[in-house]
């Protein structure tokens, strides 16, 4: 016989207990005596054994209370538990997401390559203060004016040379004609000086020079011959003779055995030899050039065949350094020029060692 009060029927009891004749009202009276005694986070009410329900509505309400106990849901919240905060729950920290970006509390174990900008790359190390010295600046200042150079012949020419001589620099007498002789002196004194080694004389070269050395006197700046005159040849003692001496390589002018003006001379090479002998001058040609050399042979006194005594500009530039084709060359300007003027047609000319 089933008890009315209850709310239960007999199959309910057994589906739920699994044993049909023990006392369901009885069950339920306990489980909700424990019930209460739970903690108040795990409460559940008891069904009211006082309220009649259908079986089947009680049996599903019971599964659910059961399923939430099982699982740990909470289907609702106690009176007053609103201001507590809810428990924590130990969560696991998903992974980063490759497109998530990522923040300070999530770096990467391994740094990602630094990126090639301007706000990674290393400063370029700025120079150093004490070695680093402006570039300087271009001159504006134009270059001294060239008085002398190579080529130029005059009184002035003749002035540096012996005032070069004076010092040292320049070891033979003048002749009043720049050459590679007079370039090199310059060349020497200006290195000497510290100044700028140019070879041609200009402003502060020559000023420099006149504040070293002195006026030159008369015989310095025209001194009858570099070499000493050699005895005149027997040959040369009467009348008017062109004496000139191979072995001294220097000219005599001479009237009646006496010396009228002297000159250094230079003559042909081996294979181009001076001819030696007596002879006499049987054309003067003052502006004359060699048909056959094509080279200049001003004041030429014509005594054999092509051969003559006249100005040289290579032996005034070069000396001794060269040779001639044959000709007697004198390498100062002023006295051939001298000489020409002096000498007649049918003169006297003797050669010799």
């Amino acid at each position: 016989m089933v008890d009315a009060d209850s709310g239960w029927d007999g199959r309910a009891g057994e589906a739920r207990t699994g044993r049909g004749t023990r006392d369901t009202g009885g069950t339920w009276g306990m489980r909700g005596a424990r019930a209460a005694d739970a903690p108040p986070d795990r409460r559940v009410a008891a069904p009211d054994s006082r309220v009649a329900l259908p079986g089947r509505r009680v049996a599903a309400v019971s599964l659910v209370a059961l399923a939430a106990l099982a699982t740990g849901c909470e289907p609702g919240t106690a009176t007053g538990a609103q201001d507590a905060p809810p428990p924590a729950r130990p969560t696991q920290a998903a992974a980063p997401s490759p497109t998530a970006p990522v923040t300070e509390d999530a770096k990467p174990r391994t740094a990602p390559p630094p990126s090639p900008s301007a706000s990674t790359a290393a400063p370029a190390p700025s120079p150093d203060p004490t070695t680093a010295r402006p570039a300087p600046e271009p001159s504006t200042a134009p270059p001294p004016r060239v008085l002398m150079r190579t080529g130029s012949e005059s009184d002035r020419v003749r002035e540096l040379q012996a005032r070069l001589r004076q010092i040292g620099h320049f070891g033979r007498n003048p002749t009043g004609y720049y050459g590679s002789v007079t370039a090199d002196a310059v060349r020497s004194f200006q290195a000497k000086r510290s100044l700028p080694v140019t070879g041609s004389t200009d402003e502060v070269t020559w000023g420099r020079l006149l504040a070293m050395t002195r006026v030159p006197k008369a015989a310095e700046l025209r001194p009858p011959t570099e070499r000493p005159l050699a005895a005149p040849d027997e040959r040369c003692l009467k009348g008017r003779v062109l004496c000139i001496s191979k072995n001294s390589r220097t000219l005599a002018w001479m009237i009646d055995g006496k010396v009228v003006s002297a000159m250094d001379v230079r003559f042909g090479s081996e294979y181009t030899p001076t001819r030696e002998g007596v002879f006499e001058v049987f054309w003067k040609s003052r502006d004359h050039v060699s048909t056959l050399y094509d080279t200049p042979m001003p004041y030429a006194l014509f005594f054999s065949g092509g051969q003559a005594v006249h100005y040289s500009a290579d032996f005034a530039a070069n000396g001794y350094g060269g040779a001639s084709h044959g000709c007697v060359n004198v390498r100062d300007k002023k006295k051939v020029a001298a000489l020409f003027g002096q000498v007649r047609t049918g003169d006297k000319v003797v050669v010799y060692w």
